[in-house]
């Protein structure tokens, strides 16, 4: 075991702060200082719209503003859902900065899905769109139990009857210079949730902290060579993980760069924008992928400004790949991401302690998740086995605590597993990979377009 894994062992966040990792910075942050380095450079484009980073700021502030004179306050909770949109990070940073725990919910959820958002969060704070189908009316607030839930404000993306309209709020021209709202939660606490939910499950809740999130952004960010020259579009939605942190959108603002929204993967829309807008960066699932390719190979479009294209998911087949090297002329960077928390650029990985050691992975890092929220205990859940994909399946892990892959000596799965739970989305760790127990997993990044030197 070496000198760092031995600290781990005995004070996992105080071993993370020497390293470097933590750095027990709020991600509101961020935008503060942006907006004060970089006060009117273009932070965002969507649209005909160009927000720069103080605009951005301000905003953000006006609607923290705003919703403390509702009475929410640090510590409360919220659930959005929006569409790809600038409001989408107004939303994300104000409550950022009032200490408000948020979770992005999937636009395209349903009464069922936000339903049981709403019965795990209890939240305070409601922010919808109207374009969705769910909110096009007020069938779906009104038919909320008002003796469940304590609601200090619900608002919409644009005007309707049943909330007041964010568009407006923004809209509103502040008398004199509004007090600065900076009572983010500690860097170690709960900054906001992320959902995790596979195919056949219901959404769960991953707590992050400020610290363990900005960890990943800015290991994102070295593995890319992202700067203050990078023009990134958003196609995917921007709540996912991967648009949001691999580096995705907070790693364009932690440098001061530009971020290009687009209404969704569309490659007609896509295109137009990486002309217009000189895009030199982007991320892509597979499926996305292929139709751009498609596209591009209809169309004989070029995109001369795109230098880096972000894969995540499934990888390629070595043909595919060339069809990427052959009609977008960029660079391909294969992504490992996920919401539990394997999206930290080295993994350590050791025997653990147990009896069966010769038999177990162990995974944990600055970026691991401490578990879900309202979830089982450690001790509880069983898998069964149709929820491990082969000798290869990861589990989802929490930090400090070991998550575990046994088998017996003939090969055989053997359960429990002392782990939280295991969703569809945690198989890919050593799919393509035999890992030795005791090594380092540091995952294989190409190099950067974007890299000096």
């Amino acid at each position: 075991m070496s000198q760092f894994e031995s600290q781990v062992e005995q004070g996992f966040e105080e071993a993370y702060r020497k390293a470097g990792f933590w750095r027990d910075e709020p991600l509101t942050q961020i935008l503060f200082e942006q907006a004060e380095a970089n006060a009117h450079k273009v932070a965002i484009i969507e649209g005909d719209r160009q927000i720069t980073y103080l605009a951005l700021e301000q905003m953000a502030n006006n609607l923290a503003l705003y919703l403390q004179q509702q009475g929410v306050k640090r510590f409360d909770t919220a659930l959005v859902q929006l569409p790809n949109c600038a409001e989408f990070y107004v939303v994300y940073f104000a409550l950022l900065k009032l200490g408000v725990a948020s979770v992005n919910a999937h636009f395209h959820y349903q009464e069922s899905e936000l339903s049981h958002c709403l019965e795990q969060l209890k939240p305070n704070v409601l922010i919808v769109s109207q374009t969705h189908e769910l909110f096009s009316n007020d069938a779906f607030v009104q038919g909320i139990n008002p003796s469940q839930y304590d609601f200090k404000a619900v608002l919409s993306l644009g005007d309707c009857e049943y909330a007041n309209s964010l568009a407006s709020i923004l809209s509103e021209t502040k008398q004199g210079q509004p007090k600065t709202i900076d009572q983010a939660s500690d860097a170690d606490q709960l900054a906001f949730y992320q959902l995790s939910a596979g195919s056949n499950t219901r959404p769960k809740l991953i707590a992050r902290t400020h610290n363990d999130y900005l960890y990943s952004v800015q290991k994102s960010i070295e593995s890319c060579g992202l700067n203050n020259e990078t023009r990134y579009l958003c196609a995917l939605p921007l709540h996912h993980n991967f648009s949001m942190s691999a580096p995705g959108a907070i790693g364009v603002f932690y440098v001061g760069a530009c971020l290009v929204i687009a209404n969704s993967p569309d490659p007609v829309e896509c295109f137009d924008l990486v002309r217009k807008h000189q895009v030199n960066m982007t991320a892509l699932t597979p499926v996305w992928l292929n139709l751009w390719l498609e596209y591009a190979t209809k169309s004989q479009d070029s995109l001369p400004s795109l230098k880096l294209l972000q894969l995540g998911c499934a990888g390629l087949t070595p043909g595919q790949a060339k069809r990427v090297h052959d009609l977008l002329a960029c660079q391909l960077q294969q992504v490992i991401v996920m919401e539990e928390g394997l999206a930290s650029k080295k993994v350590i990985l050791d025997t653990g302690n147990s009896q069966e050691a010769l038999n177990n992975k162990v995974v944990r890092g600055p970026y691991v998740f401490q578990g879900f929220f309202n979830g089982p205990s450690f001790h509880q859940v069983q898998l069964d086995e149709t929820e491990i994909n082969g000798v290869e399946q990861y589990q989802s892990m929490a930090r400090r605590q070991i998550d575990v892959l046994r088998r017996d000596n003939q090969n055989k799965k053997r359960l429990p597993l002392r782990v939280l739970t295991l969703t569809e989305k945690t198989g890919f760790l050593a799919r393509k990979f035999a890992l030795p127990l005791g090594s380092r997993l540091s995952p294989v990044i190409s190099n950067s377009p974007f890299s000096k030197g």
